[in-house]
């Protein structure tokens, strides 16, 4: 049985990227908060980690074993996964409130979907179906 060691040094540590996200949890605990503004801090917790989002590629660009593998992560493997990858998933208090969705962005980076073309496209999808609904004529994007 061989075991492996991370440099705890050399990996990046999320929690540096997350404080906000962090206490935007913290503050939950004692008062309702938005889940659209969790949301917002979390995009942006991966865009200053990674440069992408979870917006910004479909899901349907992961294989089923991919999906099956997400599915069967629990703290210890995430941790050992996202370790494996250079990620610290990890703060002061623990494991941290994300935990799945950065190990969807790892595996998202790992599997190469982190691309321009991914985020145009998911854009696209995104616009088609926003102009599908009713009452709405028009999309504005941020960039």
């Amino acid at each position: 049985m061989s075991t492996t060691a991370f440099d705890s040094f050399a990996l990046t540590r999320i929690a540096d990227f997350a404080r906000s996200l962090s206490r935007l949890h913290q503050a939950s605990r004692r008062q309702p908060i938005d889940d659209d503004t969790i949301d917002r801090e979390f995009n942006a917790v991966c865009r200053s980690v990674w440069g992408y989002a979870t917006e910004d590629f479909s899901d349907d660009l992961f294989s089923d074993q991919d999906h099956a593998f997400l599915d069967s992560l629990d703290e210890a493997k995430a941790r050992i996964f996202a370790a494996g990858q250079g990620y610290d998933l990890v703060d002061d208090d623990g494991m941290l409130t994300d935990w799945w969705g950065y190990c969807w962005m790892i595996l998202a980076e790992k599997r190469g979907l982190l691309t321009s073309e991914n985020r145009a496209a998911a854009r696209a999808q995104i616009e088609e179906k926003y102009l599908t609904a009713p009452n709405v004529i028009g999309v504005i994007v941020g960039r």
